[in-house]
């Protein structure tokens, strides 16, 4: 009786076992218990009990916790000082943009008069700086895959600082085209980069995201504000032929600027570099990108012929300035004029309400010459102008997960560059084929309203992670 024991005791066990074949996970315990307990009775000794590889946890202690808990990942702390690193990125597009930029218009005329330009060598200073940006959107990515971040930005900053330099240095032709190229790249390079390290630090605050976002974004108004300072009354000073004066004068502000950047820690590559990389596709998004294309097609008008166009109405260097200077005062209370807009998580609803608005400034000037309509629309343009690029930011935050940032962003940006170097063609074809500025400016104007309407059709993605 005693040597039936065991036999029964491997004929229930190896029942089980094949009961326990067919439940999903249990190969690799059903042939370790059969394994030990028929070594264990081939040598004649008393039958082990049930081990709980082959039957499972004891209901007893199914509702006990673990042993070993695997604690969820903690997210690593927000920035001591989130809205101060933001600032400090700032910098980036306020020497790349505000400057790098927009302070040619100022300086243009005399430059076109000094070196004896003509209009289209004239404009196409300002298409291959719109290329130059294209080309940086394009390899931004790849950019900040090697080098990270940080780098991108800083790197990308200097090479601005020293195209500003050369054209200080020289009125040859094909050197000052070089120099437009170079700020273009390094303008685009450095904004994508600084815009991803804006999110990271924005979205560590989820309370404060759409407001911090937003402080990024008014880095350009600072540009625009120091040059208008600056410029008119340089060339005014100075007298003709005192453009690279002017340069000089933006490239060692430019530097004093850039040093912040330099020094701060803004190396918050967390989640992105090193991350497995996202697919970006442009399907979803077309007809986003189509607005934003629309956008930066239709702003370069108005950024491009404002200047001439106020000098034509009799306004002299005060004036010039002023207007100028409106436009970028109006960018440091973007901040809190579209805090609510930009929180919106419909789709592209934010970007066609702050792009409608922009539409409206742009074709104030239509209306009259009088100082009021211009302080109106430089007012409306400035505080919008700089939204919709925010707003763009605050779309990718709200659709795509953190690794996928910087190529959402460099998509945008891509989107906007083309548009920005049509832009002028088309509007400088425009104006000669019917002899008044006013026809670019109506023209911009619409295509700044077709933007808002094709944004307003984009509806909101599901994230991937």
């Amino acid at each position: 009786m005693a040597g039936l024991v065991p036999a029964i005791h491997v004929f229930a066990t190896k029942k089980k076992d094949v009961d326990a074949r067919d439940r999903p996970g249990h190969d690799g315990h059903f042939r370790c218990a059969r394994g030990l307990l028929e070594r264990h009775c081939a040598d004649g000794k008393t039958p082990l009990p049930d081990p709980p590889c082959a039957t499972g946890p004891d209901p007893a202690t199914m509702h006990g916790p673990p042993e070993n808990p695997v604690k969820a990942p903690v997210p690593p702390p927000p920035p001591a000082h989130p809205a101060r690193l933001i600032l400090i990125l700032s910098l980036t597009p306020t020497v790349g943009l505000g400057i790098g930029r927009f302070a040619y218009s100022l300086v243009l005329p005399d430059m076109r008069d000094a070196l004896g330009w003509s209009y289209s060598a004239a404009g196409f200073m300002n298409t291959i700086n719109a290329a130059g940006y294209l080309a940086g959107a394009l390899l931004a990515s790849r950019v900040i895959k090697q080098f990270g971040l940080a780098a991108a930005v800083r790197w990308g900053t200097l090479a601005c600082i020293v195209s500003l330099a050369l054209c200080a240095l020289s009125g040859d032709f094909a050197i000052l085209s070089f120099a437009r190229l170079l700020v273009g790249v390094g303008a685009a390079v450095a904004f994508v980069a600084g815009a991803a390290l804006a999110t990271t630090i924005a979205q560590s605050v989820p309370a404060r995201a759409d407001f911090l976002l937003s402080l990024f974004y008014a880095g350009p108004g600072l540009g625009i504000l120091s040059s208008g300072l600056i410029a008119p009354f340089v060339l005014q000073a100075f007298g003709p032929g005192s453009w690279w004066i002017v340069w000089w004068a933006m490239t060692l502000l430019s530097i004093v600027l850039t040093l912040p950047l330099l020094l701060a820690p803004i190396g918050i590559d967390a989640g992105m570099i090193g991350a497995a990389p996202v697919k970006f596709t442009i399907k979803p998004v077309w007809i986003y990108l189509a607005g934003y294309f629309l956008f930066g097609a239709g702003y370069i008008a108005y950024m491009t012929f404002m200047i001439a166009y106020v000098r034509d109405a009799g306004g002299g260097a005060a004036a010039q300035s002023a207007f100028w200077c409106m436009i970028g005062l109006s960018a440091f209370v973007t901040p809190w004029v579209w805090r609510g807009v930009l929180a919106l998580n419909r789709g592209g609803i934010s970007t066609a309400i702050v792009l409608s608005i922009n539409a409206l400034g742009a074709a104030l000037p239509l209306f009259g010459h009088s100082a009021a309509l211009l302080a109106a629309s430089a007012l409306v343009f400035g505080v919008s102008f700089f939204a919709v690029v925010g707003s763009t930011t605050a779309f990718v935050r709200f659709n795509y997960p953190p690794t996928a940032w910087p190529t959402a962003i460099a998509a945008m940006t891509i989107a906007f560059g083309i548009g920005q170097t049509l832009g002028p063609t088309v509007t400088g074809a425009i104006t000669d084929a019917m002899g008044r500025l006013s026809y670019a400016l109506n023209a911009g104007a619409a295509m700044l309203a077709l933007g808002a309407v094709a944004a307003a059709f984009q509806k909101r993605l599901v994230k991937t992670s």
